[in-house]
């Protein structure tokens, strides 16, 4: 799991969005003001006597201090109002085009800025998981990933995903350099989950080649894609279809036993869970019997060996081995027990 520091998230923000909604407030009270001494205007000169293109007019050269010649009879209130109009309308016009060349100018600036400070904040990132496509599956991969805890950083060719997600690499994610400039090779997982079939063979060959130790989980989109990702070097690979699938046919035929094992998988509220925890190297339980694991408090509900296989429910007697991963059930509380009698 990788987390980050409170300084580190506050960086990790949208750029541009707080700036953006603010330019754009100013601008429209701008527009408004300057609107608001026009009417002004215009119905002064109308009540001083002119006709309506005349006040319009008027009020224009005033505003605008152009001043070319007045129109109608030029009397002591004519030129009061004239002066109070000039200075209310030259102010609100300096005011207005200050922020619309500050819109356009140094909004610009900023988000280019914004965006070099992601791009740095990418690139001190060690340890985070990429993700390939944000469509559906993507997003709620992402969402599940930042709820526990991980930074992701999220590849896709739509310059939507600026709208939606704070770190993001806009390009084809078949492209090595897209990847490289994700943090690839700081990685510690690769997440394959794009909508074309080829695409996801592609990338996944593409990630293993930069780095042969990288976890990468894959998208089938039918199930004769499976082997081929596994051949491309997909470590593990999941068709969203045929899982979906079966899980509602188990809420069908068993649906107690299948939203108890969402709710222990995915409620971050819930005390108790399903967890995973390798045996590291130099452990205290390397060829020692899993009772010993007891003292925790957690369950070990199954253990994979180094080679793959799982043993389900294990005997108390049966004995663990350095890279073994403990499949346990319990509250937090237990499972970081475990964890620290695993790593003694």
């Amino acid at each position: 799991m990788v987390k980050l520091g409170a300084g580190r998230r506050r960086r990790l923000r949208l750029w541009g969005r707080p700036y953006d909604e603010d330019i754009w407030r100013r601008l429209r009270v701008a527009a408004s003001i300057l609107a608001a001494v026009l009417a002004v205007g215009t119905f002064g000169f109308l009540m001083l006597g002119l006709s309506l293109l005349d006040a319009v007019y008027q009020t224009v050269i005033t505003v605008s201090t152009v001043g070319f010649r007045e129109l109608g009879e030029v009397t002591t209130a004519y030129k009061l109002f004239s002066i109070v109009l000039i200075m209310l309308g030259a102010g609100s016009v300096l005011y207005t085009v200050g922020v619309l060349l500050e819109t356009l100018v140094e909004g610009r600036l900023t988000k280019e800025f914004g965006r070099r400070r992601m791009v740095q904040d990418i690139d001190d990132l060690e340890g985070h998981i990429v993700v390939c496509g944000w469509g559906q599956v993507g997003q709620a991969i992402t969402e599940t990933l930042t709820k526990e805890g991980n930074t992701v950083v999220v590849i896709d060719r739509d310059e939507g995903v600026v709208e939606s997600y704070k770190l993001f690499v806009i390009g084809d994610a078949t492209d090595d350099e897209v990847l490289a400039s994700a943090g690839i090779n700081r990685a510690a997982a690769l997440v394959v989950a794009l909508n074309n079939a080829p695409a996801n063979v592609y990338v996944t060959l593409s990630g293993r080649a930069a780095e042969p130790d990288l976890f990468i989980v894959a998208r089938a989109m039918a199930s004769g894609d499976e082997k081929k990702l596994f051949q491309a070097g997909a470590n593990r690979v999941v068709n969203p279809h045929e899982l979906g699938g079966a899980h509602m046919a188990a809420l069908v035929t068993q649906p107690n036993v299948a939203e108890f094992l969402d709710i222990a998988m995915h409620d971050r509220e819930l005390n108790i869970s399903i967890t995973e925890i390798q045996i590291p190297f130099g452990s205290i339980l390397d060829t020692r019997p899993l009772r010993e694991c007891g003292a925790s408090g957690a369950t070990v509900l199954a253990v994979r060996k180094e080679g793959g296989e799982f043993v389900h429910h294990p005997d108390a007697d049966a004995i663990l081995h350095e890279g073994d991963v403990l499949i346990a059930f319990g509250t937090d509380e237990d499972h970081q027990r475990l964890r620290q009698l695993s790593s003694s």
